[in-house]
């Protein structure tokens, strides 16, 4: 019996004396109301300090290749008889709903968004957003402390994407932090969530970055095939100035020459026959292949379905204020706790039996 005693010590000096850890905690409780009164306040001055921020939320649906729809437009095509190829919108330009996130985090796409025109409700003028952003948008008080807001007020009327200036490269950091867009790997769908400390403001704004992200798009895809109908239609205009031209010659010369019998006569109006002849049908080449490259631009360009329009939001999205303070109440308890625990060498004795736990798990 005796010998079963000191093996029954050393077995119980391997578990955690709850009862006496919490007696300890208890000496401490004066302490424990001190801080979590300190955490509370200051995690509530900080809550509130936060100015509120509203979301919108656009959902589109991306497009997907419709391949009756160039077989058809190449079908009109062939009737002009004009080739258009196989790769009619199918692989001429096409982006993958995947990029889109990394087209609206182009300094391009958020320098485009500058001059959108929003307003608060209240508001009798419209501002555009980037005076919004650079006048409007309110900083917690402690943020000047540490340099997150510049004190820079200048408008800066030219914007060169290539050499942005400070201010300009702030308000484009802001817009990178409240304009995002993702995509759902499972449904395919394209969100587009924006946010802003007015809960109008975030709607109109929401609205015109669909908008903007629609025309980006389009001029993005469609730049080789506007181009190339583009050239079409200069091709088609001299080729049409020529026709005309020599179309007036020939009948000049047949209101002149209309009874003459000389062969040389007859030779001349054979030659310009055949050059009119000849500039009649580049002409027309040339307007067959116009509406060839139109049907490209329209067979290029990108079509959206908006499954979620932008709505005003009812209610703020953050700052969530209850889970800073409950974090805040967490994290003084947890921090209260280990400092008890040192204070009275329990820490130290708890890690050592945490640590001498492990091995005789392994044994067993």
């Amino acid at each position: 019996m005796e010998a079963e005693q000191p093996r029954t010590q050393a077995r119980n000096s391997r578990f955690i004396d709850v009862g006496a850890i919490w007696n300890i905690l208890i000496k401490y409780k004066s302490l424990y109301c001190i801080v979590l009164l300190l955490a509370f306040v200051v995690s509530a001055i900080i809550a509130y300090s936060i100015p509120k921020t509203y979301s919108c939320r656009v959902l589109l649906a991306p497009e997907t290749s419709n391949k009756n729809s160039t077989a058809g437009l190449a079908s009109l095509a062939s009737t002009l008889g004009v080739s258009v190829g196989g790769d009619l919108g199918v692989s001429s330009g096409v982006v993958s709903p995947e990029f889109y996130p990394d087209l609206m985090q182009s300094v391009d796409f958020k320098t485009a968004l500058f001059s959108v025109k929003v307003k608060r409700k209240e508001d009798k003028r419209a501002m555009t957003y980037y005076d919004y952003l650079n006048n409007e948008w309110k900083n917690p008080w402690w943020s000047n402390w540490f340099g997150l807001r510049a004190p820079d007020k200048a408008k800066d009327t030219i914007v060169n994407p290539f050499e942005l200036t400070g201010e300009q490269a702030r308000i484009a950091d802001m817009i990178n932090s409240n304009v995002n867009c993702s995509i759902n790997n499972v449904t395919g769908l394209i969100s587009i969530d924006v946010t802003a400390q007015d809960p109008y403001v975030a709607a109109l704004l929401a609205d015109s970055v669909k908008t903007r992200l629609q025309e980006f798009l389009t001029e993005f895809r469609t730049s080789k095939a506007r181009n190339d109908l583009e050239y079409a239609l200069s091709l088609q205009t001299q080729a049409k100035k020529d026709y005309e031209r020599i179309r007036q010659v020939y009948v000049d010369y047949m209101d002149t020459n209309n009874d003459v019998v000389l062969m040389s006569e007859r030779r001349k109006q054979t030659d310009l026959e055949n050059e009119m002849q000849l500039l009649y049908n580049n002409y027309s080449t040339l307007s067959a292949q116009v509406i060839a490259d139109r049907a490209k631009v329209r067979e290029v360009t990108p079509a959206f379905m908006t499954l979620q329009s932008a709505t005003v939001p009812l209610g703020p999205s953050g700052p969530k204020k209850f889970q800073i303070v409950l974090i805040s109440l967490c994290l003084a308890v947890f921090g209260t706790t280990i400092w008890v625990l040192h204070k009275e060498d329990q820490l130290r004795r708890l890690v050592g039996l945490s640590s001498a736990k492990r091995p005789e798990k392994l044994s067993n």
